[in-house]
């Protein structure tokens, strides 16, 4: 076997690949969850439903990548790591359909602005982080760039408009994967602003509202990155080297909200991959952030206080991994709309994801902000099981007081490396500082964390029994520890050495 050092570079010299496709979407954004989630979508359908399609990507900031990108020809390796049918599985392919990067701070400013001459131009796609789809009220038509992309996008539709005359087939189909609610409509809201801004006049949003089409969707794909650990055995492994390999899990799941005609443009069903092109994505969100989101941010205080690192740990565990699955299918899946067949299928993938042997997912890089995290993603399942059962749902009752814990900032007499807003970090050290470990004192401080409507959206002492509950819970852990709660509220009491 060569040494690393011995192997060559992966570029398009020296790696056989298909010649370059007609450059049929645009891409903002280079990173790593775009390259190994769209884009690798894009490069089956290319290879297995003869789609044709390339992709060039632009750098969406100053400072990014695509200079590495372009020397290696837009090519580098997806390597796909977890769980396959009750199997773990370990694959790679090497993406072929990105033609390009360019970086529009700079010299490819005029390739940039050319793009979008191209007639067979037909598909946008994005991910400029949460925070990218955001109006910038100092962006300008004249910049060069604006410096949002909302900003970038108006442009770029105005110069394609004028470039056409107006052509009404020449419209684009928008599809932004950007992890906010909603997202094509809140990027279209922006856009619209900035044509409204810039005085573009009303044929240019007829053009914009009609000959467009902006797609909501929801992206799932857990993707740590570039594996800069073990890259050495990695590139030994392949035989080649690539500075752009990106490691993701098995699953994938992209839900576009939007016209059905877009599945013959869109032949994902052609390559056997899990896209969904539907009327209403809403349940589809919903389930993710309720079942996936909502038991990450239910387990991961438990299962950091009973002394587990990780997601991996904390599902296998005999009691904490019953924990989470009891939550998720007793008190979760029952306040779903879709049917429990279909939700149980998906939280058996959910689960399955979390066993992912080739990923270390520590809870504590779940953790940032978990009080907002947990109104959106538990408290909406704990208000709907009481409106419905009548009772409190004793698992998610649990997950929160072992949250408020969590905040105290201790494990067993180590300090928590909490990361939230100030004003809670603030908040959490003045009521934990005044806690005397009693159960009135338990009392007190759960009440006043629960009154805190800026935090939750209400004052949840108003729900009959949580206040008691809650305290009852943190009053035991606090006194007990994890552990001795945990397996007593789960009937798994086992003897301690």
């Amino acid at each position: 076997m060569k040494q690393v050092d011995e192997l060559d570079q992966l570029n398009r010299k020296s790696f056989i690949v298909s010649s370059p496709f007609p450059e049929r979407v645009l891409q903002f954004g280079e990173g790593n969850f775009l390259r190994a989630f769209v884009d690798w979508q894009f490069d089956k359908m290319n290879k297995q439903a003869e789609w044709n399609t390339g992709v060039v990507i632009v750098q969406p900031q100053a400072g990014g990548m695509v200079e590495k990108l372009n020397e290696q020809g837009g090519l580098y390796t997806v390597i796909l790591e977890g769980m396959k049918d009750g199997q773990a599985v370990k694959e790679h392919t090497v993406v072929e359909c990105v033609t390009r990067g360019l970086n529009p701070y700079g010299p490819d400013w005029s390739e940039y602005e050319a793009l979008i001459q191209k007639p067979e131009l037909r598909f946008v796609v994005s991910n400029t982080t949460e925070a990218g789809i955001a109006y910038g009220p100092e962006d300008r038509l004249e910049d060069r760039p604006q410096k949002s992309f909302p900003g970038k996008l108006a442009a770029l539709l105005y110069k394609r408009f004028q470039f056409f005359n107006g052509d009404p087939s020449k419209g684009l189909v928008i599809i932004p994967c950007e992890l906010i609610d909603r997202n094509g409509d809140a990027l279209k809201e922006i856009v619209l602003k900035y044509v409204d801004q810039w005085k573009l006049g009303a044929e240019f949003t007829s053009w914009l509202e009609e000959a467009n089409t902006f797609c909501n969707s929801l992206v799932d794909r857990i993707v740590p990155g570039y594996p800069k650990d073990r890259i050495t055995e990695i590139q030994a492994e392949l035989g080649y080297k690539d500075s752009l390999i990106v490691v993701g899990e098995q699953y994938h799941l992209w839900v576009i909200e939007g016209p059905q005609w877009l599945k013959e443009e869109l032949p994902a069903h052609l390559a056997g991959l899990n896209v969904l092109i539907v009327d209403d994505m809403a349940p589809y969100r919903t389930r993710k952030v309720r079942i996936l989101n909502g038991a990450h941010t239910a387990l991961t205080p438990v299962a950091y206080l009973y002394g587990l690192d990780t997601v991996g740990q904390a599902v296998e565990h005999d009691v904490v991994g019953a924990f989470i699955q009891s939550l998720i299918r007793e008190e979760v899946i029952p306040t779903l709309d879709s049917p429990a067949a279909e939700l149980n299928v998906y939280a058996d993938d959910v689960i399955e994801r979390f066993h992912n042997p080739y990923v270390s997912h520590y809870v504590m890089s779940i953790a940032l902000n978990s009080i907002s995290k947990f109104k959106t993603r538990n408290l909406p399942s704990l208000l709907q099981y009481v409106e419905q059962h009548k009772e409190l749902p004793v698992k998610t009752v649990f997950s929160l007081a072992s949250l408020f814990v969590f905040y105290g900032g201790k494990r067993d007499g180590e300090p928590i490396a909490l990361a939230d807003e100030a004003e809670v970090l603030t908040a959490f050290g003045e009521l934990w500082s005044g806690y005397n470990g009693t159960l009135a004192g338990a009392k007190q401080l759960t009440a006043q964390i629960l009154s805190k409507h800026t935090w939750w959206g209400q004052d949840l002492n108003e729900i009959a029994g949580l206040a008691e509950q809650t305290a009852q819970h943190v009053y035991e852990i606090t006194s007990r520890g994890m552990k001795d709660t945990l397996d007593s509220l789960t009937g798994n009491s086992v003897p301690r050495a």
